[in-house]
């Protein structure tokens, strides 16, 4: 079953917003993993402006069930990651001045630099997962990094599943497929939301694991933390 791993970033814009550490991060973590969560996703980023590398540190020691850092593989952030040893480390090639994800790695491009970086994490025991937009033309060079899995960048899908689900989802679908052929993992993250997981979910084969934190965290504003975990679930899991 895919897993659901919550992005936990929003709930530190909040606390970072008034000072203190009001809300709790760590505790929202075990909260949401009480609640039902799967995983726990965070994206530091070199200002802090929302998780900070203390919080990343806090959160090994509290995470019980999956934990996965996000980031641009500055050598800061590998030295932090290697020091940390989440379960798994999502590259993303967001400059530091970015708000937020907003496109996946040029896998051709940066394929020898990816390559080092994936074997210098796997040597450390942690599986490794790479951004990725979805164009099947991709995969077979993200696979010749060494990577265990991808991650499919859903912001395209999110922005035309309004109007045509069928057309969104279709190169998600063909990149997934083509992730099976070449024996690579498959996650998904960015945009997605309870409005449109059930199609994704639905429709993509293999998906192993689903990054969520603006929408849940908004969503549970309304509906609160625990039910609006468990009511991605439900979208997530059911027929």
């Amino acid at each position: 079953m895919t897993k659901l791993s919550v992005n936990i970033n929003k709930i530190a814009t909040l606390r970072n917003a008034r000072g203190g550490n009001d809300p709790d991060v760590v505790k929202a973590a075990m909260r949401i993993e009480q609640f039902g969560a799967e995983g726990i996703t965070v994206h530091p980023r070199p200002d802090e402006r929302h998780i900070r590398r203390s919080d990343v540190y806090q959160l090994k020691e509290a995470v019980t069930t999956e934990f996965n850092i996000e980031g641009y593989p500055s050598e800061d952030f590998l030295r932090m990651v290697l020091e940390v040893k989440p379960h798994q480390v999502t590259l993303v090639p967001d400059p530091p001045e970015a708000i937020t994800s907003n496109a996946g790695w040029d896998v051709i491009t940066h394929q020898s630099m990816l390559r080092e970086i994936v074997a210098r994490l796997q040597s450390a025991g942690i599986r490794v997962s790479i951004f990725l937009n979805p164009q099947p033309e991709l995969v077979e060079h993200a696979a010749s990094t060494g990577t265990d899995r991808i991650e499919l960048y859903t912001e395209s899908y999110a922005v035309g599943f309004p109007s045509n689900p069928e057309s969104a989802i279709q190169p998600f679908v063909a990149t997934a497929e083509e992730a099976a052929k070449h024996g690579l993992g498959l996650n998904a993250g960015h945009d997605l939301s309870f409005r449109n997981l059930h199609y994704f979910a639905s429709h993509i084969p293999n998906l192993l694991e689903v990054s969520i934190g603006h929408a849940l965290v908004s969503d549970a504003l309304f509906w609160g933390l625990e039910n609006t975990v468990n009511l991605y679930k439900r979208e997530l899991h059911r027929p």
